[in-house]
């Protein structure tokens, strides 16, 4: 009898939170996707219409521009992210004095949400208040910098947002992919006359590779339901130059009480997410599994 109840006493504990979960995240996950086949507008409806809000969506110029915005700002944030966490994590991994100093300051703007980091970057690239008033009140008058308010580099704002607030945290699983690296292959590679630069671009980036799909998996998660830090910055503006996926589906489901497109926009951006993470998770148990 107390056999059966340790046995089962974990499960019980476990399962109020198991179906709040599957009724709250998994549950309106199924709701939304019924609602994508409705033509709900301000409320619910349940009148079918099969897949004509699917065919309308990518009719609107809207969700072509949202598209097209987050292939840009995915794309640069992903790279340049990459880039810049894997110089970093380099330049710690060389044992300098300053490392427990340095990887809290890197890591700090992680700790501070898209909205904060949105609202200061929206104050510091304000032409009137921000960096190129600062630079004014120095004397350089010719000094300007007006992208923040500009529909052709706009997007790109937000890039340097986002890059600035996840560049830390790239850094930190680089640098422990780094620290995982053993140093017998590092020798061997010493021994045989490899250079510092050698040993990094020719042995060691290329053993990290997982490291660079689960960097890649996350960039792209934060990428694709980027909202907070797009409407603190510039509301999608100007005009729909920064519009995203995720501005969108809010946008239609409660200002244009189009419930049924907001839903569809959703179902595209879930998929969009499974169609990165499924993979992932496939090749690491894959992976598993060989070992």
């Amino acid at each position: 009898m107390i056999d059966r109840l340790q046995q089962w006493l974990p499960r019980l504990v476990l399962a109020p939170s198991f179906i709040v979960i599957l009724l709250f995240v998994y549950g309106f996950i199924a709701y939304t996707g019924v609602l994508s086949f409705t033509d709900s507008k301000m409320l619910a409806s349940y009148d079918f219409v099969g897949f004509e809000n699917y065919a309308k969506l990518f009719g609107l110029t809207n969700w072509k521009t949202a598209l097209v915005n987050l292939a840009i700002f995915a794309t640069l944030y992903i790279v340049i992210c990459s880039v810049v966490g894997l110089l970093i994590a380099i330049l710690l991994d060389q044992k300098i004095r300053a490392e427990g100093l340095l990887r809290p300051i890197y890591l700090y703007p992680m700790a501070l949400s898209f909205i904060v980091t949105g609202t200061a970057w929206k104050w510091f690239l304000d032409p009137g208040i921000g960096l190129e008033n600062i630079m004014h009140l120095w004397g350089w008058d010719s000094f300007s910098f007006t992208w923040i308010k500009d529909r052709d580099f706009a997007i790109y704002t937000l890039v340097i947002a986002a890059v600035w607030q996840s560049s830390g945290f790239v850094m930190a699983m680089f640098l422990a992919g780094l620290r995982g690296v053993d140093n017998e292959i590092i020798r061997a590679a010493q021994i045989d006359g490899a250079t510092g630069i050698r040993i990094y671009t020719r042995i060691i980036v290329p053993m990290m590779r997982p490291v660079f799909l689960s960097a890649f998996v996350v960039l792209m998660h934060l990428a694709i339901k980027v909202y907070d830090l797009v409407i603190a910055m510039t509301g999608g503006g100007p005009g729909r130059a920064t519009e995203m996926p995720a501005t969108f589906m809010y946008s239609y489901t409660f200002t244009r009480n189009q419930m049924g497109i907001g839903a569809t926009s959703a179902v595209i951006m879930l998929m969009m997410i499974f169609a990165i993470v499924v993979p992932y998770v496939y090749s690491e148990l894959s992976r598993g599994g060989r070992r």
